[in-house]
């Protein structure tokens, strides 16, 4: 059997944390060389799994499938179509890109990339896997360095307590989630972990109403706490704050679109019947991340819970895509997914650089960071218009998709979900670029010194230019996700198939009206 180029991009990082447990503590160029290389390489082999992706064709390539435990239908099977092959590219270069800004670390550094490498195999095979029990069990296997990594080396007088929130919050999420998955997999008669064949088993013999109407509110509330949906959203901006900069990048950046990936790939097309009942309470529940988080990043005093926030605010414009369950606003959810995981993993880089050399995120307390910090600036200024939506950032294009497919279903919900976007996303962001990098310099900032060399640059250069590129070039995402959103939606929308065919019509329209 010819081994996946997925296994690869998956396991080197795995491997490359066991091997660590064998090398000496004191041995620190080798334990970071082993490091970067260990996210090297897959983010490489990421790129040409991207670039070798065939367009156009429905259904998974770069499979490979290794039986484990028969009797309950259980296997290793990955494989990547243009839902997940994205996230894929996207968490191999964050993981590179968050081992680089791992210098910072300078206790226990051992520890910490042990603990940073396993973190990266779970997220990686989390999106890679076609089987439920590998893709819940992957998505533990990243989740639980997230707490050890925050509650030793993260910093401020509140990470015991950011600690202990975020592991009571996604614990609580996850096994939610869990008991969904035993149930779909109980309730669906098929006998089968594997997600293609219980798609097409489902495709077939449909659950019935009541199972679906029992399955549906649990995957959706499970994977949204993971997500941080509002009112279950508290953790996350608290947690990210007293994270080290590369987990909070992993994680805000990777992780967390694991719950949202869930919602497309198993609840909405396996559940339709629930779906339909439930997406209007998501539409309007999407409205708490973008109006209520938002004002509370206005009110935000650090730049790491102004981020956290933002990051918070910015997913309720995925679910309002989810919501919308039409080919618009769900391939725009996908996209808004990609260029968050790279403007969060960005933003979080920076905010731990400025942390690193100042000692503070306290916006109060800074100033005039453009003068000593012209690299580091420019590029947080350069973030910081991405997140508003700017145009020539792959976050413009998503966010445009998704208002285009929710205002056809909720014309009052995308206003409100315009209104702030455009005002208070925008008020936050920019007075928080006014006071930290512009106006006079404090004189114990004077002094600071900016990132220099090839390896202080390259992380947040590539996030950065990862942005433009999907931003200027939207066809090298678009192109790939149409053809199996398309399939998705007709599933999610089983009496009729005419609103899939009309928006795909729309988005042939938008695309042709977006940088080729």
């Amino acid at each position: 059997m010819t081994t996946s180029i997925l296994t690869y991009i998956l396991g080197l990082p795995l491997l490359a944390a066991a091997l660590l447990v064998l090398v000496p503590a004191n041995y620190r160029v080798v334990i970071r060389a082993i490091a970067l290389a260990a996210t090297f390489v897959p983010m490489l082999l990421a790129v040409k799994m991207f670039s070798q992706f065939v367009t156009g064709h429905v259904g998974y390539q770069f499979e490979q499938q290794i039986p484990w435990v028969e009797s309950l239908g259980l296997s290793y099977h990955v494989g990547v179509d243009g839902l997940n092959v994205g996230l894929v590219l996207m968490g191999a270069i964050v993981a590179f890109a968050a081992a680089c800004c791992s210098w910072e670390i300078q206790t226990r550094e051992k520890e910490f990339y042990i603990l940073l490498l396993f973190m990266t195999g779970g997220i990686l095979g989390a999106f890679a896997s076609l089987d439920l029990f590998f893709f819940y069990a992957f998505h533990e296997f990243a989740l639980v360095p997230t707490f050890l990594m925050i509650g030793i080396w993260g910093r401020g007088e509140r990470k015991n307590y950011a600690t202990f929130q975020i592991t009571l919050y996604l614990s609580i999420g996850a096994l939610l989630a869990l008991l969904g998955l035993i149930a779909l997999y109980v309730q669906s008669g098929a006998q089968t972990f594997d997600i293609p064949k219980l798609t097409a088993y489902l495709g077939a013999h449909p659950l019935a109403a009541h199972s679906q109407n029992f399955i549906f509110p649990l995957l959706l509330f499970g994977f949204g706490i993971l997500v941080s949906l509002w009112p279950f959203h508290s953790w996350a901006a608290l947690g990210y704050g007293a994270a080290p900069a590369p987990t909070a990048m992993l994680h805000a950046g990777v992780l967390k679109k694991f719950g949202l990936y869930g919602l497309i790939r198993v609840a909405l097309p396996l559940m339709p019947q629930a779906a339909q009942s439930w997406m209007h309470i998501l539409a309007w529940l999407c409205l708490g991340n973008i109006l209520y988080v938002g004002w509370v990043a206005m009110k935000q005093k650090d730049l790491n819970l102004l981020i956290g926030n933002s990051s918070v605010a910015h997913m309720g414009f995925i679910f309002l895509g989810l919501a919308s369950l039409n080919l618009i606003g769900i391939t725009g959810a996908v996209l808004v997914m990609i260029a968050h995981g790279f403007l969060a993993a960005l933003t979080f880089g920076l905010s731990g650089y400025i942390h690193q050399k100042t000692g503070t995120l306290q916006i109060s307390q800074l100033g005039g960071l453009c003068r000593p910090l012209r690299f580091i600036g420019v590029t947080l200024l350069m973030a910081a218009m991405a997140g508003c939506g700017l145009p020539g950032f792959a976050n413009f294009v998503g966010e445009v998709t998704v208002f285009f497919g929710a205002w056809k279903v909720f014309p009052l919900v995308t206003t409100l979900a315009l209104w702030g976007a455009l005002v208070i996303g925008a008020v936050y962001m920019t007075r928080a670029i006014r006071n930290i990098l512009h106006g006079p310099v404090p004189e114990k900032w004077s002094q600071l010194a900016d990132a220099t060399g090839l390896w202080r640059k390259i992380p947040y250069a590539l996030l950065l230019v990862s942005l433009l590129v999907f931003g200027f070039f939207p066809s090298l995402l678009t192109d790939k996700i149409v053809p199996d959103v398309t399939r998705i939606v007709a599933m999610a929308n089983p009496v009729t198939e005419k609103p899939g065919v009309v928006a795909l019509s729309e988005i042939k329209n938008l695309k042709s009206a977006l940088p080729n």
